[in-house]
């Protein structure tokens, strides 16, 4: 006789699962042949990070200095000197200076993300995202049922936000714009300039402004870095960070958030409570690396980001250079910052692509070469590129993805050929 068993798996996560990156990357990866040639990008690498990181790691743990449990975020003595060395770092481009008491540490950017949005939600309200945008953004808003709402860039205009889409999606249920500077996945760094349009407009319309800046550090361009927190005297904002994309190290897992305050509106609005009560029940970064952060932030030395940044931009030179080549692929805007290549599909040039989706898992089944399909970032019929690879493997990704792109053009259609074991034409 069968139990009756009083309970079952939830699925409140299935759809914000769904939207997720790594659903989407691992259905890809799993199509690539194990058996054929190197799968691109190669899994499990990185990039070498700065030696200072190690040493620093290494100290706190031959010292024991990360063994206890983390901090409590509600009880300030005991946060240490990380939060200090992390606003200290940050004020290096503010005019309006955070205080230790305005930083709280997180598990990487992710857990940031998800910090803003809880806590700043509220019944019936909506969010503005960017389209494209990072998904991390959209998975939580779907998980906390929120309504997202969408705004658009301007392409002919180095890829700025489109203000009169910002405004056209405003309700009075609208909270926050969320916004990623450096644009994941663009490529774009906004000027001084146009942040100040933002923090104008959203003071109008009564948002405060919540920024991802974890590539401020992956910037290679003639455009420079410039803090959303600069212009906090015009509206509040919310800085998410981490070390993850400037020290190559997002196994590490360690973040911040910062509030920049406006009057003392997150005090009076209770965001401050929200975001202590949030970390008081959730998991804190490991403490071995949070040991580590003070000297991370002050004493990498600043050879290792430029390197970085000269690694990058050779990379998105060289990109850009076979880009050029195949016709059916166009980006519009050459990367200014971050480690990928944001194209449009023109899928009039091609005789049996369906979408985004279609092209990636064809690619992937065809030259086990993994580009994301561009409804990973709410944009279908575009595609991502990483380009965070060195110089040899890069042109062969790019030489392979040229050789998909001729196989499946409209114009001279040629025989059929065995390729990574699928029989295509050639």
């Amino acid at each position: 006789m069968a139990n009756n068993w009083q309970f079952s798996g939830s699925d409140e996560g299935k759809a914000a699962s769904e939207a997720s990156l790594s659903t989407y990357t691992s259905k890809l990866f799993a199509l690539c042949n194990p058996q054929g040639k190197p799968i691109l990008p190669p899994r499990g690498e990185t990039a070498e990070t700065s030696h200072t990181a190690e040493r620093a790691v290494v100290k706190a743990v031959l010292f024991g200095t990360g063994n206890a449990y983390a901090p409590s975020s509600q009880y300030w003595p005991s946060r240490g000197q990380n939060v200090i060395y992390i606003s200290d770092y940050l004020n290096k481009d503010l005019p309006k200076k955070l205080s230790g008491d305005d930083v709280f540490m997180t598990v990487g950017c992710k857990q940031a993300i998800e910090l803003a949005v809880d806590t700043l939600a509220k019944p019936n309200a909506n969010i503005l995202l960017p389209k494209p945008g990072y998904p991390s953004n959209l998975i939580r808003s779907i998980f906390k049922h929120l309504e997202v709402r969408n705004y658009e860039f301007r392409y002919e205009k180095n890829n700025e936000i489109n203000l009169d889409s910002v405004r056209a999606a405003v309700d009075e249920n609208t909270f926050a714009i969320f916004i990623i500077n450096p644009h994941n996945p663009n490529g774009n760094t906004y000027s001084e300039a146009h942040l100040k349009q933002l923090a104008v407009l959203a003071q109008e319309l009564g948002i405060m402004v919540v920024t991802d800046e974890v590539f401020r550090w992956s910037v290679f361009g003639s455009n420079p870095f410039v803090p959303m927190g600069k212009f906090s005297s015009i509206v509040p904002v919310v800085t998410l960070g981490s070390i993850s994309k400037g020290w190559s190290v997002p196994g590490w897992r360690t973040g911040w958030i910062a509030l920049h305050d406006l009057d003392g509106v997150f005090k009076s609005k209770n965001v401050l409570t929200s975001i202590k009560q949030f970390l008081d029940l959730n998991s804190k970064p490991p403490t071995v690396i949070q040991a580590a952060i003070p000297t991370i932030l002050e004493k990498t030395d600043k050879e290792f980001l430029h390197r970085r940044q000269i690694f990058l931009k050779d990379k998105t030179d060289r990109a850009y250079y076979k880009l050029m080549s195949i016709p059916s692929l166009t980006c519009y805007m050459k990367p200014e910052a971050c480690t990928f290549f944001w194209t449009e599909l023109h899928l009039s040039c091609f005789v049996d692509i369906e979408d985004d989706e279609d092209f990636c898992e064809k690619l992937a089944t065809e030259e086990n070469l993994v580009l994301l399909p561009g409804i990973a970032f709410t944009l279908k019929n575009w595609v991502r590129h990483s380009i965070d690879m060195d110089t040899p493997t890069l042109e062969d990704a790019f030489d392979r993805l040229k050789s998909f792109c001729d196989r499946h053009s409209v114009l001279g259609e040629t025989p059929l050929k065995d390729v990574n074991g699928v029989n295509k034409r050639v």
